[in-house]
C-alpha cells in the first residue's frame, strides 16, 4: 500500500504540472474530509467550480482554478474494490432504494459497504447496486442473503445478481467459506493458485 499511494501521489504531481486540478482519496488522502471518493466526487463536474473555490478544497495537485476543459481528477490507493448487483423481479423503485438504506453502512448497515437504488427500466427491473470497499470485512454472501432477506420482506424475489469486473481470488474465498458453508477452504487449494505459487 505505500508503493501504491507514492505512485498516486507521483502520479498526482504530473498531472498538476500539466494544469489538472488533482484531489487525493482513500489511502493517499492528505486530509480525513478526502478519505471517501464520493465525497470528493460531491457536486461532480456541474459543481466543480463553486468547490474550487473553497478553501478547504484546494487541490492537493494542480491549479486551484476551473478549467471547463479538463475538470479535475481524483487519485487514491485503495484495498480491491468489489462491485456486486443484485436485480429485484420489480420495476419499483422505492423498493430497491429502501433496501440499498439498510444495507449501506452510513445508514447503519454493513460496514464497507456502499449501496444505492438504481431503475433498469430496459430490463423492467430495478437494482441494489453495492460496492464492498473491504470484502474481507464484508464479504458477497452476507450482503446477497441480506438484500434476499430484505426483498422477500417486501413480496419481491431476486432476478439474479451480477458480479461488475475483476475481483481477487480471496472474494470466492470468502463465498466458499460463508455461503456454501465450507470453513476450511482456502485459495491454495484453488489449481492455478498453486501452479502460480510454484511458477
Amino acid at each position: 500500500m505505500e508503493e501504491a499511494v507514492q505512485v498516486a501521489r507521483e502520479l498526482g504531481k504530473e498531472l498538476g504540472k500539466r494544469g489538472i486540478p488533482v484531489f487525493f482519496y482513500e489511502e493517499a488522502a492528505t486530509c480525513p474530509e478526502r478519505r471517501e471518493l464520493p465525497s470528493v466526487r460531491k457536486g461532480e463536474y456541474e459543481g466543480l467550480m463553486e468547490k474550487l473555490s473553497d478553501p478547504k478544497w484546494k487541490p492537493d495537485e494542480g491549479p486551484e482554478s476551473f478549467n471547463p476543459k479538463s475538470g479535475a481528477t481524483v487519485i487514491g490507493a485503495r484495498f480491491p474494490l468489489v462491485a456486486y448487483n443484485v436485480n429485484l423481479k420489480t420495476g419499483d423503485l422505492a423498493i430497491a432504494k429502501e433496501i440499498a438504506r439498510k444495507v449501506r453502512f452510513k445508514d447503519g448497515g454493513f460496514p464497507h459497504v456502499r449501496a444505492m437504488g438504481v431503475d433498469l427500466k430496459e430490463r423492467g427491473m430495478v437494482q441494489v447496486s453495492t460496492n464492498l470497499t473491504n470484502y474481507r470485512k464484508t464479504n458477497i454472501p452476507k450482503v446477497y442473503e441480506f438484500i434476499k432477506e430484505e426483498a422477500l420482506k417486501r413480496g419481491v424475489e431476486i432476478e439474479g445478481s451480477e458480479i461488475v469486473g475483476l475481483i481477487p481470488l480471496g472474494v470466492l474465498e470468502g463465498i466458499a467459506q460463508d455461503y456454501i458453508k465450507c470453513p476450511q477452504f482456502s485459495i491454495c487449494q484453488v489449481i492455478e493458485q498453486r501452479i502460480l505459487e510454484f511458477e
